[in-house]
This record gives structure tokens, C-alpha cells and sequence, in this order.
């Protein structure tokens, strides 16, 4: 396999190898500057394209091909139409045209639309995105593509995200110019996407309903064991591990994927898949990939995966840390601060940008990662707070605040690490330590957003991150294009900006309830859960960004806030019914069973020894008894506050009654069927415990 690992990489993809090879060179060329420069793509060209393309899918086993679209669903849609073209009345030929390369059609109302598109208007546009490269998988070609309604408007997350590609490209030149930079043609932001999830059997996954319906289980009181002894992470990988493993990473290896890293993480039967950072779109169509293959390459070893951002309680839960940066079609990352940062202006004001930009936008920041499964998540032992802030380091915080204060800045110097053994070689350590309870962290040429969940599309926090940068790059180059004297106005730029910003600066725990108070002393947002954030998404200042930089039309914000509190509360509408199902059909006849068997032991016993002791049979039977009778009744509290949510007509209120009764009516209710697992009898209790979920793989 070692040896084949170059061969087979990227072999199922229409990548610029294939493409030089096999399109002629006027068309491969004015393809190739297509993608380099986002602009339109030649018509004239696409018959040439679209017939190599086939050509090759076909010798690949290609007899379909699907425009592949990300509506908002948070997953990926697909509609297949084979080659086949008829010659006749008895023959066929495989044929495909630029037209359908270019251009497809899908039905647009049965996707989420945010009230865009009614039941009776159907029609919506499939468009392909040239650069993110065309591919063959399960016998069909797959063509990322943009999704629009019939009226033009973004059904999807790519249309945006592109959008706001070019957005931070056109700003992020102007900046470029303003130091000299006439070479660069384009400026690109670069994402690599870490992945944590979990791996269940497939046999104790079936008996589950709440992991089947919703992703993570609704009951479960603690194992024995968890992860207090951090065995497990980075621990040696189990056989049956390292083969779904090995699997994986050939599979996305074939798709042109760069999975480069693979760990245990903290909890147990919890994992880690890290990628090489590529361009964000091919990134995030690339990461859909990635939790498509996780599952289906599960399912091959018995497995299952889980991508919810809280599978088990009182283990840590699943996120996604989005590597985020920016640099040039020249290869120049404009976040590498360099050998002396204190004197590398053009960093300096881009470091400024992201700072001004995280500030001013932090709702949105938090709205874009703002999910029902990463409710559960955020704020817990290994995920970020709810609040937002920027952890920059020690070196770069004294350089901003030597730049505050207007004061020269003494550079710190890297130390060096001997760690006092011979045979160990020294080694000059880094001049500042990481952060990891930081949402949006910086980590040596990039930014780390920490706070996105494990199952989210990351398109979204791209969107926001792309966009927000980009409105701080054109005010700097509205403000410094023209500027008599440009190395003074840079200056008092990055100074004022600086000073404004400092607020979004933090360096310390981001999980103390400390924090949490001097966040609110320094005025910062605490959008504890979802429904919070959604409210803020389109604030004036929201609308406004998005309408200036062509990124989303109004109605286009509007539809997403209708589809973000609408999916809040069908996700949380599932979660209770199943709940229901799940205590009034399993768990409460199991534990009434149970507690027959102990009365009727008790009784068998006395009947024989009158005198003999059955404290214990009655003390369980009290217990239980009692707790299934409260129980009974959390169930019937749960199922009124469901159907009172459910019948509210206004989408924001529906939402907050769900987040507001709905959840701690489900809380209460697990907490008396939890306290019932560990007094129950292994074999009356209905469902497998954490303890076979996490250590039985």
C-alpha cells in the first residue's frame, strides 16, 4: 500500500493533471485561468470540457453523472442521469454536452428555502463550480455545483461562499496594492478542517432509537470508567481502529482528499481526522466528503459513526477547527508574521483587519456555528465558551500593546528546550503557548475557529469569516488610498484600530466563570444558546455587510433565518417524540417488570421464612417505584410542553418555547430514568449502556 499511496492519489479526480493531459491546450489554458481568476467560464469551451470529462469518467466506470449541491440541509443533494443517449430504436451512445455540464435543473421546493420558493414553484438551477474539480465515485461522475431558485436567489451554502471569496479577494487586493504587490493576481483564503467523531459497533447502535432518530443518546447514566484517567487520547489506536482507519484514508486518498493526520481523542471511542489546508471551497466540498466516507467506510467494518457534537454525556462531545487563512496566487501567506512581526506592517494591518472584523461581527461569528447538537457542546470541558474572543500569544499581544501604548517593543526572544538528557537533542521552542479554551485562536501563520460542531457544513463560518475580513480591508483601503503621507496613515491605522479593538483580546481560561463576568464587564456577547444567536443574524449591521459585498440579498438573509429557527425546532421536536417513545415502550414497562420480579422474590422469600430480612427487595421497589412514577409524569409534562411548541405558528416562538420548555422538560425526564439505570438489572434494562457503547468496539 506505502508504495502505491502516490499512485493512487487523486485518481478518481478531474484535477489539473487530467485536465492538461487531456483537454487541448487553448481550452485547458483558458480553463485553468478560469479557476485561477473566478471568472465566467468560456461557453465556447464547454463542449470541449464536457466530453473529456466523460471520456474519462467512463474508463473510471462512470455510466451516471450528478450536479452535487449543498442546499441548506447541512448535507449534500444529488440527482444521477446516466450517459446514455439513443441512436434509434435499438442502439445508444454515451454522450454529455456543456450544457449539461454547465447547467442543471432540480427541484427546488422540496428543499429548505426560507419561504423563497413556494410548493408550487418547483423549478431551481444546479450551476458547476470549476474550481472545485469533478470526480468519480460509486459510478458516477459528481460535479460541484452552486444551487439557485428559478428567480436567481442562493438555496445553498456555496453561492455565498464563493460570493464571499471574491469579496475578501477584492478588498484584499486593494490592500496588496497599497504596499507595492503587482504580481498577485488573486488573493485566496485557505481552510483545513479538522474532524472529531465517535465509533460505535453497528450491533449496539441498532438497539439504541435515540442514536438511530437522532444522533446521540437522549438516556445514559455515566460508565464505571470515562475519560478521568486520559488514557485514551492519542492512546495506541485499537485493530479494528486502525483498519476502519486505513480504509478511510485510502478511500479519500483516491478523491484527491489530503487526510494527513489520525488520532484518539479525549473520550473514549472518540477519534480525530485532520486534512492539509487547501482552497475553502474545495475544502468544504472536501470535508462533505469526508463525513460521507467516515459513515460508509464504518458500515463496511460493522461500525458506526457519529458526528453529533454530543453522542454522551459527560464525555466531551465532537467539534470541527476550521485552519483559516489567507494568501496569494503567488504562494505568500499574508499571515506569517515573519522573522521580526513588531516590523512587518502589511501583517500588522491584516492582523488589525481580523481583529476589527471578529470584533465587529462576533454575533455573526457565533451565529455561524450555532446548532442544536453544539448547544450541548460549547461552553463544556473541551469545547469553547459561548462568547467570542481572540487569543493572539504573548509575542503578538505585547506587540499590539507596545503599538497602543506607543511605546518601542523589546522582542522576545524563543528559548530553548533541554530537557536534560544526553541522548535528547535540544530544541528552540516556540515564543508562545497555545490556547486551547480559545474560540478563534492564532496559531503561527493561521487562525483556528474552534467552535464549530462536528456534524455543521463549515461553509457557513467561512461565509462570515471571508465576508467580515473583507469589510475591514475596504475600510482600510478607503481610508489609506488616499492618504498623503501612506506610512503615517498606515501607522495611526493599525494604532487606532488596535486601541478600538483590544476588548476581543484574551489570553486566559476561556471556561472560568470569571471570564464570563469580565467578558460582560468589556461589553462582549454571551449568546449562550442558539436561539439567542439566531435573533442577532439579521441586525441591520448584518444585512448591511452581506448587501454591500454581494454575499446574500436580503431575502436571501431572511430565508436563512426563517431555516435556522425552523430546523432548531424540528431537530429538537424529534429529539423529545423519541424521548417519549423511548420511556413510555421501553424503559418504564422494563423497570415495572423489574420491580414485579423483586416483590415477587420478596414474597417467595417470606412465604418460606417469614422472619427473613427484605430490606432490600423493598428498598429497591420503593426506589424505583418512585422514580418511575416520576418518570411517568416527566413524560406527560414532556408531551404538553412538546404539543404546545409544536401548534405555535411564528417560527421565533416556536423555537424559544422549544429552547425554553420544551429541553428542561426533557432534562427532568432524563434524570429520573438515568437515576433508574444503575438500580436496574442488566438484563431488564432496554438499552445498551455507556459502558458497552464506548468500550465494546
Amino acid at each position: 500500500m506505502t508504495n502505491k499511496i502516490p499512485e493512487i492519489f487523486g485518481c478518481m479526480v478531474f484535477n489539473d493533471e487530467v485536465m492538461r493531459e487531456r483537454l487541448p491546450k487553448e481550452v485547458y489554458k483558458s480553463l485553468t485561468k478560469t479557476i485561477a481568476t473566478g471568472r465566467t467560464i468560456d461557453a465556447s469551451i464547454a463542449d470541449v470540457v464536457a466530453n473529456a470529462m466523460k471520456d474519462w469518467a467512463i474508463e473510471k466506470g462512470a455510466t451516471h453523472y450528478t450536479h452535487w449541491f449543498q442546499p441548506l440541509t447541512g448535507v449534500t443533494a444529488e440527482k444521477h442521469d446516466s450517459f446514455i443517449s439513443p441512436v434509434g430504436s435499438c442502439k445508444v451512445v454515451m454522450e454529455f454536452s456543456g450544457k449539461e455540464l454547465i447547467k442543471g435543473e432540480s427541484d427546488a421546493s422540496s428543499f429548505p428555502s426560507g419561504g423563497l420558493r413556494a410548493t408550487f414553484e418547483a423549478r431551481g438551477y444546479t450551476a458547476w463550480d470549476p474550481g472545485s474539480y469533478a470526480f468519480v465515485k460509486d459510478g458516477t461522475l459528481y460535479i460541484p455545483t452552486a444551487f439557485c431558485s428559478y428567480t436567481g436567489e442562493a438555496l445553498d451554502t456555496k453561492t455565498p461562499l464563493l460570493r464571499s471569496m471574491d469579496a475578501i479577494n477584492t478588498q484584499g487586493l486593494r490592500i496588496l496594492r497599497l504596499f507595492g504587490d503587482t504580481t498577485s493576481k488573486r488573493l485566496n483564503n485557505t481552510v483545513g478542517a479538522e474532524q472529531e467523531y465517535f465509533i460505535i459497533d453497528k450491533a449496539t447502535y441498532d438497539k439504541r432509537k435515540d442514536l438511530i432518530y437522532t444522533g446521540r443518546t437522549l438516556f445514559g447514566a455515566p460508565a464505571p470508567k470515562g475519560q478521568e484517567l486520559e488514557d485514551h487520547y492519542f492512546g495506541p489506536l485499537k485493530t479494528r481502529i486502525s483498519e476502519y482507519m486505513a480504509d478511510l484514508d485510502e478511500a479519500l486518498w483516491k478523491l484527491g482528499i489530503n487526510s494527513k493526520t489520525k488520532h484518539n481523542e479525549a473520550a473514549p471511542a472518540q477519534h480525530e481526522l485532520a486534512p492539509i489546508y487547501e482552497t475553502t471551497n474545495m475544502a468544504v466540498d472536501h470535508n462533505l466528503l469526508i463525513m460521507e466516507y467516515m459513515k460508509k467506510i464504518a458500515e463496511k467494518h460493522g461500525l458506526v459513526c457519529l458526528l453529533h457534537e454530543k453522542p454522551y454525556a459527560g464525555v466531551n462531545g465532537s467539534g470541527k477547527h476550521n485552519n483559516w487563512s489567507i494568501s496569494t496566487d503567488t504562494g505568500k501567506n499574508l499571515l506569517d508574521p515573519g522573522k521580526t512581526p513588531a516590523e512587518n506592517v502589511k501583517f500588522l494591518l491584516i492582523l488589525a483587519a481580523i481583529i476589527k472584523a471578529v470584533d465587529d461581527y462576533q454575533d455573526l461569528m457565533r451565529i455561524s456555528v450555532a446548532h442544536a447538537g453544539n448547544d450541548h457542546r460549547l461552553g463544556a470541558g473541551e469545547a469553547p465558551p459561548a462568547i467570542i474572543s481572540i487569543f493572539v500569544g504573548e509575542e503578538l499581544e505585547q506587540i499590539i500593546k507596545s503599538i497602543v501604548d506607543g511605546r518601542a517593543y523589546k522582542g522576545a526572544k524563543a528559548g530553548i528546550m533541554d530537557l536534560g538528557i544526553p541522548t535528547v537533542p535540544t530544541f528552540r521552542k516556540d515564543t508562545t503557548d497555545r490556547n486551547r479554551t480559545s474560540p478563534f485562536a492564532f496559531t503561527g501563520n493561521k487562525f483556528e475557529f474552534r467552535m464549530l460542531g462536528s456534524s455543521q457544513n463549515v461553509a457557513m463560518p467561512n461565509i462570515v469569516l471571508n465576508t467580515a475580513v473583507a469589510e475591514s480591508f475596504k475600510q482600510f483601503a478607503d481610508v489609506l488610498e488616499g492618504a498623503e503621507d501612506f506610512d503615517t496613515a498606515v501607522a495611526k491605522l493599525i494604532k487606532d484600530t488596535f486601541s478600538a479593538h483590544m476588548r476581543i483580546l484574551f489570553d486566559g481560561n476561556g471556561y472560568s466563570e470569571e471570564w464570563e463576568k469580565e467578558a460582560e464587564k468589556r461589553g462582549l456577547l454571551n449568546l449562550k444558546t442558539s436561539v439567542d444567536a439566531y435573533k442577532q443574524f439579521n441586525a441591520e449591521k448584518n444585512v448591511k455587510l452581506f448587501i454591500d459585498h454581494g454575499v446574500m440579498s436580503e431575502v436571501e438573509i431572511n430565508s436563512r433565518e426563517e431555516i435556522y429557527f425552523e430546523n432548531y425546532s424540528k431537530i429538537v421536536n424529534i429529539e423529545a417524540l423519541t424521548m417519549i417513545e423511548m420511556a413510555m415502550r421501553d424503559i418504564i414497562p422494563a423497570v415495572n417488570a423489574y420491580v414485579t420480579e423483586i416483590a415477587d422474590t420478596a414474597g417467595a422469600k417470606e412465604a418460606i421464612l417469614p422472619d427473613i430480612d427484605i430490606s432490600v427487595e423493598t428498598d429497591l421497589m420503593t426506589k424505583l417505584s418512585q422514580l418511575n412514577a416520576k418518570a411517568y409524569a416527566a413524560v406527560e409534562k414532556l408531551k404538553k410542553e412538546e404539543s404546545r411548541a409544536a401548534k405555535i405558528t411564528d417560527a421565533v416562538k416556536r423555537a424559544e418555547a422549544y429552547c425554553d420548555k420544551v429541553i428542561p422538560a426533557m432534562n427532568a425526564l432524563r434524570s429520573y430514568v438515568d437515576a433508574m439505570e444503575p438500580l436496574t438489572a442488566t438484563e431488564y434494562w432496554p438499552l445498551p449502556t455507556y459502558g458497552e457503547m464506548m468500550f465494546n468496539v
